[in-house]
């Protein structure tokens, strides 16, 4: 929502012991997202056929019926008898300052869905076990290790929340590791863990920058730093995140090697950066083949075919 005006002025510091507000808003947008949601979106228009898993609300039935159009399998997602779907509410005012709730609803019921169950019914060939329920982001990573399963740790939001030891649990024997350049110097504070020992922990490091793009650390200690496809123009940063892990995931299980899964990613979320919401946005094939030759050169363009 948008407030026409300025929180600031209306909010009395020596009354804000017993405030009591209500703001007119001009403009009310209710947008799709989810880290899950937004990044099996994502995959499904790279024709991925993602699974999946997460818990939701009743109110899901046409969040559902919007996911499974664009390829994404919700076979696996946990409907709440009690709770409404997670949301976050934001009202924005003309300083850009904001006021918002993030209601985690039927999310926290994510800890009883069983990766160990889901594999009697569906095959597996990588977990992203993103920001979610706390208990669950540990459950399945968990079930993962004991399975063999390989698994992409991606903490995110959630490492404020946790503690040293559930940061460790969480990345321990990952196939990738998922943070931005912030999340990666909150992770070595609370683990207390160096760079190298982190690594003895993971498979591949896997560092977005922003504007500076993504800095990539394979197992045996090989670093490449890769930039982003430049922008047409800047419309709004949520979800650019969740759209490189799709395309990056997408690149690296299909035999992409990790500079071209990184431009995967890269061309992916330049789409939702230049895009009004986080699934809003589509993928014109021919042009994003264009696009990654002008960003990368055609060779990049020709490998990156060969998957598309």
């Amino acid at each position: 929502m948008r407030f026409p005006g300025r929180f600031a002025d209306v909010l009395l510091a020596d009354q804000l012991d017993h405030v009591s507000l209500s703001f007119l808003v001009d403009d009310l947008q209710v947008r799709r997202g989810g880290v899950g949601g937004n990044i099996s979106y994502a995959m499904g228009l790279l024709d991925q056929a993602p699974l999946l898993i997460g818990a939701v609300g009743a109110d899901f039935a046409d969040y559902r019926a919007w996911l499974e159009s664009h390829g994404v399998d919700c076979s696996a997602v946990l409907v709440s008898e009690s709770a409404h779907t997670a949301r976050f509410v934001c009202t924005t005012d003309d300083d850009m300052a904001q006021i918002a709730s993030f209601y985690p609803g039927a999310m926290v019921e994510a800890r009883d869905i069983s990766i160990c169950e889901l594999t009697e019914t569906h095959p597996f060939d990588l977990v992203l076990i993103g920001a979610n329920d706390p208990e669950a982001m540990l459950r399945h990573t968990a079930e993962c290790r004991e399975l063999g399963i390989p698994f992409a740790a991606d903490p995110s939001q959630q490492l404020v929340r946790l503690d040293g030891d559930q940061c460790v649990q969480l990345i321990e024997g990952a196939a990738y590791l998922f943070t931005n350049k912030y999340e990666w110097a909150l992770l070595l504070q609370k683990t207390g863990l160096s760079e190298e020992e982190i690594a003895q922990k993971v498979g591949v490091r896997v560092t977005t920058l922003g504007a500076d793009g993504v800095q990539i650390v394979d197992a045996d200690g090989t670093e490449v730093t890769v930039g982003v496809v430049p922008e047409t123009q800047k419309v709004e940063p949520t979800g650019v995140g969740d759209a490189f892990r799709a395309g990056f995931l997408t690149g690296h299980t299909g035999g992409l090697s990790l500079t071209r899964s990184a431009q995967l990613g890269s061309l992916i979320a330049v789409l939702v950066l230049e895009t009004t919401g986080t699934q809003e946005w589509t993928l014109n094939k021919e042009a994003a083949l264009q696009r990654l030759t002008e960003a990368y050169g055609p060779e990049a363009a020709a490998e990156v075919k060969l998957l598309l």
